[in-house]
């Protein structure tokens, strides 16, 4: 859908919804078009800009200037797209993937509320990808100390990133779950240190973490100044944005991705790495040590064992390969 079209219908509709007169309400969300509530209800800021865009792409290639065309989409076009991806434009079959669960998402929706009399999705085959393992590059045990180890302990700017790298190597949790973090959210319980983390979905979940992390993020929160602020954010940045002005604002996800690379190049690692390494690293390195799956399962923030096995990595022993063992 064009991203006027659904930046303006979607706004409509929270407008809508904050509408007094509880006729006047109801009579306005019925001209709501399907399309643009299917996008609203998607609860993740991310998952709405994903899926708009997968849907923008579809409609492009399909020629499609109004939401309402996609009503009479058959199977064939979502075959054509397919195709049209992984061959000329050479997309990842995650990618492919993804983009038709995106358009599936919206014509289920459609079919449920009666505006498609099918989804033409659900015939189309999806291309097979590797179930058993990802490719989210993880760090060595000794790679992971030294980054813990390289920011400053005697900056505040050192001491948050000393902080931030700890919070992600030895809780595992998103980046987007660390820059929402709280200082309130911080606390003890039952006498162990823990964080109150808001997961996906909004879901909300505490565990108990590292010693050490605990210990960062209290260096850190008396060097910045803000340990009392226990509504405000926990992890700042330090300079002004040119959009905001204040200083009581939370660190954004890619930030925390920039915290992690500027650490990791300066070992020697340019490429490749991001903050999700931080989370392959610790589920890696909780199971070698002897956690169990449910318990690393748990801490992550995964609904199903079989997304945390996507990022163990014990069964990749490049010292053991048997490339080492071709000497000519």
């Amino acid at each position: 859908m064009p991203r006027k079209t659904a930046d303006s219908t979607t706004n409509s509709l929270a407008k809508r919804l904050a509408g007094t007169p509880a006729t006047t309400t109801l009579e306005s969300l019925a001209a709501v078009p399907e399309e643009a509530v299917w996008l609203a209800k998607q609860k993740s800021p991310r998952t709405r800009r994903a899926y708009r865009a997968d849907v923008q792409r579809f409609m492009r290639f399909c020629g499609i200037a109004a939401p309402d065309q996609l009503h009479h989409v058959d199977h064939r076009a979502v075959i054509a797209w397919e195709r049209f991806l992984r061959e000329t434009e050479g997309a990842e079959a995650s990618t492919v993937r993804r983009r038709l669960a995106a358009l599936s998402s919206l014509f289920k929706h459609l079919v449920e509320h009666g505006q498609a009399d099918r989804n033409p999705v659900a015939s189309v085959r999806r291309p097979a990808i590797n179930r058993d393992e990802g490719f989210t590059l993880a760090f060595s045990k000794a790679q992971a100390r030294k980054l813990l180890d390289i920011p400053p302990a005697h900056t505040v700017h050192g001491l948050r990133d000393r902080a931030v790298l700890s919070v992600g190597l030895q809780a595992g949790i998103r980046r987007a779950e660390i820059a929402r973090l709280r200082v309130g959210d911080l606390h003890q319980n039952r006498g162990f240190d823990s964080l109150r983390v808001v997961r996906k979905g909004a879901r909300k979940d505490a565990l108990a973490i590292h010693p050490q992390t605990a210990q960062r993020i209290r260096e850190y929160l008396a060097a910045a100044g803000h340990a009392v602020d226990f509504d405000g954010p926990l992890f700042r940045p330090l300079r002004h944005n040119g959009r905001s002005q204040t200083p009581r604002r939370h660190m954004a996800p890619d930030a925390i991705d920039r915290v992690l690379r500027k650490y990791a190049a300066q070992i020697g690692l340019t490429r490749g790495y991001s903050a999700h390494s931080m989370r392959a690293t610790f589920i890696t390195t909780a199971l070698e040590n002897g956690a169990s799956l449910e318990q690393v399962q748990r801490a992550v923030g995964h609904r199903d064992p079989s997304t945390t096995k996507l990022y163990d990595r014990r069964g990749y022993n490049p010292e053991k390969s048997a490339a080492f063992f071709a000497s000519y």
